[in-house]
């Protein structure tokens, strides 16, 4: 991993990713935790961009961007938590040089894009729900891609420039990442290079990827809460109001738990505390995101009833309504069979 050069320099070559500690006997519990998670999130996301495509009742810019969503949050928990899942697995912690970087780029690409695309999100539910009858002119197609190509474009712009200053930076050992990822302050603290510049930027790109979108979607939010209360009807006041909350408290973890760790004064201490913090916007968030947004939408599972009928009637199998029907009638013919 370390290598000699001449002038007595070294060079590493490869790190070390610590993870959650040094316990073997806990492996194989964080290998099918690990696994279980990423099971879970592939499939509820993937199930979303099914959804979306094969349903035309979801063919509207809320959908079109929570296919969005899914698409990112399949992509972030494929870039991370294979690795986890094969060092749990195998106990090879080891990651070259050329692999953290890459792994670290797309991970920032992805958390770049998820804060404006949640901005975004944020928007058009502010439009839908306050300036419903101007929705459908200022949310046409044509707006919902740009905002959509947006996202992902200043994600990964906005990322490549701090990739290029830490990939740039002398690693002269040791070569241990104090976290169960390539991210950018553990990668700097390795460094025996100059980092002033590569951490000071790191927390600007990170604080205007992520503040500037937190308060808009906070401030749509607020709004939307706002013109929730005006609704004439508890229960839809109700209905709303837990719909808007559980958005919101998602919201603010994902963006409160990446100001902490990247734009807040950092300090060597704060490592494993950003460690636990990383948590939330790396695994639970692409976790819960799809139950959260959009399985629980009667849309949702309305589709998806459809497209399970469908299924089973393309498999010669008769749907549940009907498999209902035929059981009720076999009681019937036993009862009366047995009273005779």
């Amino acid at each position: 991993m370390i290598k000699q050069e001449w002038k007595n320099k070294t060079v590493v070559t490869g790190f070390i990713l610590l993870g959650f500690g040094n316990a073997p006997e806990l492996d194989s519990l964080l290998f099918l935790m690990v696994l279980s998670i990423y099971i879970v999130t592939i499939t509820g996301n993937t199930c979303i961009i099914v959804l979306m495509v094969a349903n035309r009742h979801l063919h509207t810019p809320t959908y079109f961007f929570l296919g969005n969503l899914a698409c990112l949050e399949i992509c972030c928990s494929s870039n991370i938590l294979p690795k986890m899942l094969l060092s749990y697995l195998g106990g090879d912690r080891s990651i070259s040089v050329n692999g953290c970087f890459t792994q670290y780029y797309f991970f920032g690409c992805l958390a770049a894009a998820e804060c404006y695309l949640l901005a975004v999100m944020s928007y058009d539910r502010y439009l839908a729900a306050c300036k419903p009858l101007h929705y459908p002119s200022r949310m046409n197609g044509k707006l919902c891609l740009q905002l959509g190509a947006a996202s992902w474009i200043s994600g990964f712009l906005s990322n490549s420039i701090l990739t290029f200053l830490i990939s740039d930076l002398d690693f002269c050992g040791p070569n241990e990442i104090e976290h169960f990822f390539c991210d950018s302050f553990p990668i700097i603290k390795l460094s025996c290079s100059d980092t002033h510049v590569a951490g000071l930027v790191t927390s600007v790109v990170a604080g205007v990827c992520s503040l500037p979108p937190f308060l808009l979607t906070f401030s749509s939010y607020l709004y939307i809460i706002i013109t929730v209360m005006r609704i004439p009807s508890a229960s839809g006041r109700k209905k709303a109001f837990s719909t808007c909350s559980s958005h919101l408290i998602v919201v603010i973890l994902f963006y409160w738990s990446i100001l902490t760790v990247y734009v807040l004064p950092h300090h060597d201490t704060q490592i494993s505390p950003n460690k636990v913090f990383s948590v939330f916007y790396t695994i639970l968030t692409p976790l819960v995101n799809p139950l959260i947004y959009s399985l629980r939408n009667k849309e949702v599972k309305e589709a998806l009833q459809k497209q399970t009928s469908k299924l089973l009637a393309f498999r010669g199998l008769p749907s549940v309504k009907k498999r209902g029907v035929i059981i009720l009638n076999e009681l019937q013919v036993r009862t009366q069979l047995y009273g005779m």
